[in-house]
Order: C-alpha cells, then sequence, then structure tokens
C-alpha cells in the first residue's frame, strides 16, 4: 500500500507536492498505465496514458468521475450513450452509470474522482 500522509481532518491525504517524474507508474491492462498524481477522502487525481487501440474496460463504480482529454482520441460510452472525444473534451460519469473507453489515438485522459478511490491505493 502506498504511503499515506495523515491529516487531522482527513483519513487520507497524498503528499502536498507530486511530481510526475517521481512517482508510481502501474500498468492497468495492456497499453494502459495509470499514475495517481494526488488525493484526500473527498477527491483524487489519476493520469492515465493509452496506447492506440487500448481499451478502458466497461464497468461502474460507486464514484463521481470527470474524464479530461489531454490528448489523443477516445471513443467514450456512457450507459447507453457514445461520443467521440478528443484534446480538450471532457466526460462527466455519474456513480453507478456503465463507462468504457477505447483509445483510437494514443492519448492521455486525467480522471478526477469523489470520493477517493480507495481500491487504488490498495492496488499500488
Amino acid at each position: 500500500m502506498r504511503d499515506l500522509a495523515r491529516g487531522t481532518a482527513m483519513k487520507l491525504q497524498s503528499k502536498n507536492f507530486l511530481f510526475g517524474s517521481d512517482e508510481a507508474k502501474e500498468v492497468v491492462d495492456e497499453g494502459v498505465v495509470r499514475q495517481i498524481l494526488g488525493y484526500d477522502d473527498s477527491l483524487m487525481v489519476v493520469r492515465v496514458q493509452f496506447e492506440q487501440g487500448a481499451v478502458g474496460y466497461r464497468h461502474s463504480h460507486e464514484h463521481s468521475q470527470v474524464a479530461y482529454v489531454e490528448s489523443g482520441v477516445f471513443e467514450f460510452s456512457i450507459g447507453d450513450e457514445s461520443k467521440q472525444l478528443k484534446a480538450g473534451d471532457s466526460a462527466y460519469i455519474a456513480p453507478n452509470v456503465p463507462h468504457g473507453a477505447t483509445c483510437k489515438e494514443a492519448g492521455v485522459l486525467l480522471d478526477v474522482f469523489s470520493p477517493v478511490r480507495e481500491d487504488f491505493l490498495a492496488e499500488s
């Protein structure tokens, strides 16, 4: 498990400053690499790098999520709707709604979750 800072008002909290070159990267599936960039109990930011053709398989979770496309092109599905998103676009995913993405052109997503994805911390 990650080295977690313990604050007085929160149960979980990352360090105040995290440097992308120093933070661990985790291969979570073929062509998909995740890097946690900061969190506390109520919020988490994660950078996810995708190779072309990589798939973020359809799933759901109890967290609210915003996915911001930093680079690349992705085919997103949320519930019964699908859209192609490119750099500068974003998607909101409500709690417990099935969603997934296929990377059409290699790129990076910044995922913001509320509350923290404790399962991500346990996996690293």
